[in-house]
């Protein structure tokens, strides 16, 4: 999807104006486009050739200008501005921008005191201590920077969940194209859906495999075919490693088993076969001695050859699924369909692009009953949070579009007035209990302080926690996949006092939080405590577009609709809370 690559074009335009010490303001709006061009399913091409620049102002946060750089790009692959500032940017300094902990400004200030432009040379001085001699700068600024750059090489060359599904969805859409195709399907680690994609992989059953490796290896966007077969070919799209297998159609079950994985769970159903007599690769399911395939067209054949109940993709990684599907316990895994309502939104009370009635609109359309609208509490600064009076303010507006609706007959929808507060480092709440008291739903999460050691942490959202008007700890490891690693907490301690105090935990659907994760949502399912799957959504878009990444995580964490909050209804969503 060009989307993505529009995105991309934006963040390193943003970087290198921020660099350059440009007007913030031109630097935000950058960052603000492409925050909403990456998490749009439709395809800004194909607005751009319907409707040119007017029909892209109507989009959340996309200006003229910004609009105009848009139809530049999907005619021509860039734009003027960012060929112009690329070519003004050192070599090596674009990669730099890339490095968790290390913001433009330290890396302007690295390169103009002492040349940096490279992520070795800034590895070498960092080591030396070269870095603190630089106002502004120092040892913590190192240590930083040196987790950063081993953060980053231990990402690089990896994709998130959100950038590789849809350009793997576009590339089948195309394929699906063809009539030599007659079966195809994502498998990898992609079809497990894990938050962090190494490359492609797709399957095909095709009589004419020829024609679908010449269309495969034209796509529009390959930048490299790195091999082209009868069977298997290779190529670079838009800087992601896609293959692609021709299989029989009596080897397709067999094949999309084999290529999803994972390699662990692979191996015990290996092993199983074996105690059975069989023999099962990516081929089919054979009797071992006589080499009579019994299987193998169908996925459910692999496990139905070996005893076991079927088990979802997303569950493949070896973490007790084959013992699960022995004694017929698998979960029935959560639904996108079964949520009823978004717990986290954010509207443009605080920083988010679309009034209360435009989420409100698409919360419908979605088919859910409710929203909640937490908008950020004052200490989140560049958020524009809500004082008291701010608070009041936005419940007149929250009142007229829920009066409205129900004078209007639009069926049970409800928007639910709530607030994002800060867990403040000192263990304070933002806003005082008299405010948080009046509210619906309230939302408490960590902004500030990252570097707390892991016992002042835990205490610090403990705290919040043990506060009885706060109903949802929002991303409680505070990841940024790629660009920050979690802070130190105790996870099972707060596991053990969301049980007690009846805090339910966010699954924050952003695809660079999934926060939790899938382990700690399944160890939320262990200690009975419920989770709420939220987008954290800035503008309508999002909250439509970025939800199945949650449901994806919550999936891998063995949920099913019960551990999940916001898949009741309105009034038995609300008994559960605290406040």
């Amino acid at each position: 999807m060009i989307n993505l690559d529009i995105a991309r074009i934006f963040d390193e335009i943003a970087d290198i104006l921020e660099v350059k010490g440009d007007n913030p303001f031109r630097v935000r709006a950058y960052r603000r486009a492409a925050r909403t061009i990456e998490t749009l399913t439709q395809d800004l091409k194909v607005i751009a050739e319907r409707g040119g620049v007017d029909e892209l102002k109507k989009i959340p946060g996309i200006g003229e200008g910004i609009a105009k750089k848009i139809v530049e790009i999907a005619q021509t692959g860039d734009c003027k501005k960012h060929r112009e500032l690329t070519r003004e940017l050192p070599h090596g300094l674009l990669e730099l921008l890339a490095i968790p902990r290390v913001g433009p400004k330290t890396i302007a200030k690295v390169h103009e005191e002492l040349g940096i432009s490279s992520i070795e040379e800034l590895e070498s001085a960092a080591k030396r201590h070269e870095l603190r001699g630089i106002p502004g700068l120092g040892a913590k600024v190192e240590e930083n920077i040196l987790k950063g750059i081993e953060q980053y090489r231990r990402y690089r060359g990896r994709k998130l969940l959100s950038e590789a599904l849809p350009r793997a969805e576009s590339i089948l859409n195309e394929l699906r194209k063809l009539d030599a195709v007659d079966r195809i399907t994502i498998a990898g680690s992609l079809r497990r859906m894990r938050e962090t994609i190494g490359d492609i992989d797709i399957l095909v059953v095709s009589k004419r495999p020829k024609e679908v490796m010449d269309a495969f290896t034209s796509l529009e966007g390959v930048e490299d075919v790195v091999a082209k077969g009868d069977t298997k070919s290779s190529i670079v799209l838009k800087g992601m490693d896609v293959d692609l297998r021709v299989v029989d159609a009596g080897s397709f079950g067999a094949a999309v088993h084999y290529f999803t994985g994972s390699k662990h769970h692979n191996i015990r159903i290996r092993e199983l076969g074996v105690k059975r007599g069989l023999k099962i690769n990516e081929y089919g399911v054979f009797r071992a001695e006589s080499g009579e395939k019994i299987g193998g067209e169908d996925e459910e054949d692999v496990f139905r050859s070996v005893g076991l109940a079927y088990i979802p993709p997303e569950l493949r990684e070896d973490r007790g699924e084959v013992e699960a599907a022995q004694e017929n316990r698998i979960p029935a895994l959560i639904e996108p369909g079964e949520l009823r309502g978004d717990l986290h939104v954010h509207t443009k009370w605080s920083d988010g692009k679309n009034s209360v009635e435009e989420m409100a609109m698409t919360a419908i359309a979605m088919g859910y009953e409710y929203i909640a609208v937490a908008d950020h509490s004052p200490a989140v600064g560049i958020a524009g949070g809500m004082d008291e009076a701010k608070i009041k303010k936005r419940q007149e507006e929250i009142e007229r579009v829920n009066t409205r609706y129900e004078e209007e007959g639009e069926g049970k929808f409800r928007v639910l007035s709530s607030v994002e507060v800060d867990i403040k480092s000192d263990f304070s709440l933002d806003l005082p209990d008299d405010v948080l008291k009046e509210l619906d739903v309230v939302v408490a999460a960590v902004h500030s302080k990252f570097n707390q050691d892991k016992e002042t942490m835990t205490k610090r959202i403990v705290a919040a926690m043990e506060n009885e008007h706060v109903d949802i700890i929002a991303h409680p490891t505070g990841r940024l996949l790629g660009k920050r690693e979690p802070y130190e907490v105790d996870m099972e301690r707060l596991m053990e006092v969301a049980r007690a105090t009846g805090t339910i935990m966010e699954l924050n659907s952003f695809p660079e939080r999934l926060d939790l994760n899938d382990i700690h949502c399944r160890m939320a399912k262990e200690y009975g405590v419920l989770i709420a799957i939220s987008t954290d959504a800035h503008d309508a878009m999002q909250m439509r577009d970025v939800i199945r990444y949650g449901v994806a995580t919550a999936r891998r964490g063995w949920l099913e609709a019960k551990d999940v909050v916001n898949t009741r209804s309105e009034s038995e969503m609300k008994k559960l809370l605290k406040s």
